[in-house]
């Protein structure tokens, strides 16, 4: 059985930096996506960032704060996150391919969430 386990969230001030973790098991994903998606309140899903063995994806609004990681040893996926905007606010969920495709989407995987609240 496939898991992905979020953790890393919480909350912090504007300006503050978080770091997400999420941890695979059951399977590898060598040459799928791995990805981070947010939920805001009141806001559809949106992608976040998105890594291969070779390529990475940011949404525009994180470009420049945000760094996505992975670590094909741990089968684990990093997100970190600098100068953190109160717009950020939402609940992080990672997720990943069944095999290769588009970054965004053929997302199979996901994990339950993780909440990151910014303050301002």
């Amino acid at each position: 059985q496939v898991q992905l386990v979020e953790s890393g969230g919480g909350l912090v001030q504007a300006g503050g930096s978080l770091r997400l973790s999420c941890a695979a098991s059951g399977r590898t994903f060598g040459w799928s996506y791995m990805g981070w998606f947010r939920q805001g309140p009141g806001k559809e899903r949106e992608i976040v960032a998105a890594i291969n063995w070779s390529r990475t994806y940011y949404t525009d609004s994180v470009k420049g704060r945000f760094t996505i990681s992975r670590d094909n040893a741990k089968n684990t996926v990093y997100l970190q996150m600098n100068s953190l905007k109160p717009e950020d606010t939402a609940v992080y969920y990672c997720a990943a391919q069944s095999r290769p495709a588009n970054y965004l989407d053929g997302y199979d995987y996901w994990g339950q969430g993780t909440q990151v609240t910014v303050s301002s």
